[in-house]
């Protein structure tokens, strides 16, 4: 499919507050369009498990997206929660893809083995934490992004297999 849809969802308490401007949400943006994706929805939520569920979960279940993409909250804060609120509303995990990008980024920082993202799916939304930097973010999208396509069309059915061709 040549339009994919992605919502993007920024989990951060001052960025949600007005305190502090997001950086990393307009970077995943640019990755994503600049590789054929529409953003259909931004969102700055603040730390809240719930809160951030239910976006999730929103996005998922009304399929206004086949990617969900979040930054931030992934880290040891006490109000990091973005794995949480994803495995809370995840159907399948996809552990592959948090492991790829951990095993890529500690090529730049050990500090990679700290990041505690996740990805799962939700009906035919696949939904993929990224880490909270843009410079984390932008290493991370880039270097899975070719792939996200392939398992997209796996997922909302547009291929059969894994098969390369």
């Amino acid at each position: 499919m040549d339009n994919r849809r992605v919502a993007i969802i920024v989990s951060s308490d001052s960025g949600y507050r007005g305190e502090r401007e997001d950086l990393s949400g307009p970077e995943i943006k640019r990755i994503a369009e600049e590789n054929g994706y529409e953003v259909v929805s931004a969102a700055i939520l603040p730390d809240d498990k719930d809160m951030l569920s239910s976006a999730m979960a929103k996005i998922a279940d009304e399929n206004m997206a086949d990617l969900i993409l979040t930054t931030g909250g992934t880290g040891f804060s006490q109000r990091d929660c973005m794995p949480e609120a994803t495995l809370a509303i995840a159907e399948r995990l996809v552990p592959g893809i948090p492991e790829a990008m951990r095993a890529y980024s500690m090529q730049f920082t050990k500090r990679a083995m700290l990041s505690r993202s996740t990805a799962g799916i939700r009906k035919q939304t696949l939904i993929v934490n990224l880490p909270g930097s843009p410079k984390a973010v932008r290493e991370c999208l880039d270097y899975i992004i070719s792939e996200l396509a392939h398992g997209l069309d796996i997922l909302t059915g547009e291929a059969a297999n894994c098969a390369r061709k």
